[in-house]
């Protein structure tokens, strides 16, 4: 049975979302989970993240303990109001939502289905290369 300590996992999923990685997010694949642990020193919104997605929101669920801060999922274009967890709080989120990391520090582990969390994972290490590509090409001022 693996074990491994939080301080332990490798970032950005070992190397499969190295700038994911670079954003405080650790993850293990084990059987078929993803064991994720995200850690964040300010305020941060998924929203925008998951516009190559269908309906642009997020298609994984999500089961997790809040360890510090305040989690709030949003589920747009729908009648299911906020939900929030905080520290302390366990929780689970349908798909179908983003999320937004309420305080200036957070710290979040979660168990998602292993393929689901792949699927979105990619996608968003695809923003987010497409953001760096952008942001490289700008002019220097």
């Amino acid at each position: 049975m693996p074990v491994s300590k939080l301080s332990d996992l490798p970032a950005g999923g070992g190397g499969r979302w190295p700038l994911c990685g670079m954003g405080g997010f650790k993850s293990i694949h084990w059987g078929d989970l993803e064991i994720g642990h995200t850690v964040l020193n300010q305020p941060t919104s998924s929203e925008g993240h998951y516009d190559n997605l269908p309906g642009g929101v997020c298609p994984c669920p999500h089961y997790g303990y809040v360890f510090k801060g305040t989690v709030r999922c949003v589920y747009p274009g729908s009648d299911f109001p906020d939900e929030v967890a905080s520290a302390g709080d366990v929780y689970f989120f349908r798909p179908g939502h983003y999320l937004v990391y309420e305080a200036d520090s957070s710290e979040v582990l979660e168990w998602n289905p292993a393929d689901a969390l792949q699927f979105l994972m990619d996608n968003i290490e695809d923003h987010a290369r497409r953001v760096v590509a952008a942001l490289e090409a700008e002019p220097a001022d």
